[in-house]
């Protein structure tokens, strides 16, 4: 029996008032691998990862993970895949490492290897010496490694992102590729819209929008 994609489109469509937002789009990522969407500004990259999301309708085709249409309703759906592409909220008066603490906890429960998780994704964005410091006192790139934390501590299969080089200089760029690419090594499936050739080089797949 052959392995069901991690994720799939499969002729997924966007037209709204007469435009077409996604034109028809068909690609399948296979478990652990890492996939890049590409595509000029209106090409249709952050709608197709809303349709996965299921906060987009599309017009025709589908969108599949692991061989299911998401609910993020189901608990199932919600811990099997993780995003970064609305703007993760985040609580103003709680620190950086507080927060993904937090997150990891209520995932993987309240324990030991828990604050471990955290402070190893930290770590591994270069954010252990900002662990105190408040979501207003950090720089947008700094916010931006934060957010990835928030989104990369959780334990999913499938994780989308919608270009997570914003506001990073060229070696947190990279950073954070070989990140994902190790991620992928590990088992977790990623789809990730981006401009950047430093993901594109690091991923196992590329499907070109528009």
């Amino acid at each position: 029996m052959s392995e069901v994609p991690a994720i799939a489109a499969e002729g997924a469509t966007v037209v709204l008032d007469g435009t077409t937002l996604l034109a028809p789009t068909t690609f399948e990522v296979m478990p652990g691998e890492f996939w890049c969407l590409t595509g000029s500004n209106g090409s249709g990259k952050t709608t197709l990862l809303r349709a996965f999301l299921g906060s987009r309708r599309l017009t025709d085709g589908a969108v599949l993970v692991r061989g299911e249409t998401v609910d993020m309703a189901r608990p199932r759906h919600r811990r099997l895949m993780a995003s970064l592409v609305e703007p993760v909220p985040v609580a103003r008066d709680m620190t950086l490492r507080e927060q993904v603490t937090l997150v990891a906890a209520s995932w993987y429960g309240n324990s030991t290897e828990t604050a471990a998780r955290a402070d190893e994704i930290i770590g591994r964005l270069g954010l252990t010496a900002l662990g105190t410091r408040f979501p207003s006192q950090l720089s947008s790139g700094q916010l931006q490694l934060f957010n990835l934390a928030l989104t990369l501590v959780r334990p999913a299969d499938v994780i989308l992102l919608d270009e997570p080089e914003r506001h990073l200089d060229t070696d947190r760029v990279g950073l954070v590729a070989a990140l994902l690419a190790e991620r992928a090594e590990q088992g977790t499936s990623f789809l990730v819209a981006t401009h950047e050739a430093a993901m594109v080089d690091a991923c196992d797949g590329l499907m070109e929008l528009g």
